[in-house]
């Protein structure tokens, strides 16, 4: 009896442990947020998770993809204005609505569910006058706002991995014609898509070289960025300003910045950034 007791108390653990709190289906629209371990995850139509979210700390960064996409934030003082093509569950666009009070931000997704599970489900904020999110076609709206944004953020994936048509070298010239000068580019990408080295050469046509990537994790996430134009920043200044940002946003500014060094080297990375 103490055995079948222990048995049934185990599995429901393992059920609260990992229950679904949320499903929508419509056609090959699947949308899905579950619990695992007091984390909140969005899955769109697969296993892989899309977003996370601390529930006790809505606003936390949980995980290294999401804390490296912030790094732009090292490269220019100046970005006042971001433009994000996919929401997910809205984990980077909350938390800088949050926290950089002087960014302006649009979002650009394409599932009208996403935004409302992103709002009913990850504690995303309303519109306002500094948070934009659009129901939309992201290559659309960057061909129909050229120069436009400081810094292009592309988090966009599907179940099947990044859509059709956001890794072409049409889609990267569209992304840098939608930054203003000086723009900070930014595209999160799976390292182990056997298409990563075509994708990596395509920006690097793209922004003629001046690109950086920080791996966030093995296999994991890479963050890739490219520049409109060289940034005048020297190794003491970047350590400064990685300093300046680890105290203001508890994140490792410090850390990620030895990683660029680490894979991209010195050499190219001061190349790319001082004039």
């Amino acid at each position: 009896m103490k055995k079948r007791k222990k048995r049934w108390v185990e599995k429901v653990k393992a059920r609260m442990l990992n229950r679904k709190i949320h499903k929508h289906v419509r056609e090959d629209n699947v949308v899905e947020v579950t619990e695992i371990d007091g984390i909140r995850q969005l899955h769109l139509g697969s296993k892989t998770v899309q977003s996370g979210m601390l529930v006790t700390s809505p606003f936390v960064l949980v995980f290294n993809y999401s804390r490296a996409i912030l790094y732009f934030l090292l490269f220019s003082e100046n970005i006042k204005t971001v433009l994000t093509i996919g929401l997910g569950g809205g984990s980077v666009t909350k938390y800088m609505h949050a926290y950089c009070p002087d960014i302006k931000q649009t979002v650009v997704e394409i599932n009208p569910e996403v935004i409302q599970v992103a709002r009913s489900h990850f504690f995303l904020q309303e519109n306002d006058e500094r948070l934009d999110v659009i129901e939309g076609d992201g290559i659309a709206y960057m061909e129909d706002h050229p120069t436009s944004h400081d810094c292009v953020i592309i988090d966009g994936f599907d179940s099947d991995g990044i859509p059709d048509g956001f890794c072409t070298p049409d889609f990267f010239d569209t992304c840098y014609g939608a930054l203003n000068d000086n723009g900070v580019f930014l595209i999160n990408l799976w390292g182990s898509d056997k298409n990563f080295d075509i994708y990596l050469q395509r920006i690097e046509q793209t922004f003629i070289g001046r690109v950086l990537v920080l791996p966030t994790g093995k296999p994991g996430n890479i963050i890739v960025f490219g520049f409109k134009d060289r940034i005048k920043l020297s190794e003491r200044k970047l350590r400064e300003r990685a300093r300046t940002l680890k105290e203001a946003h508890i994140i490792d500014f410090t850390e990620f910045l030895d990683k660029l060094h680490e894979h991209n080297g010195y050499q190219k990375m001061y190349e790319i950034l001082e004039s």
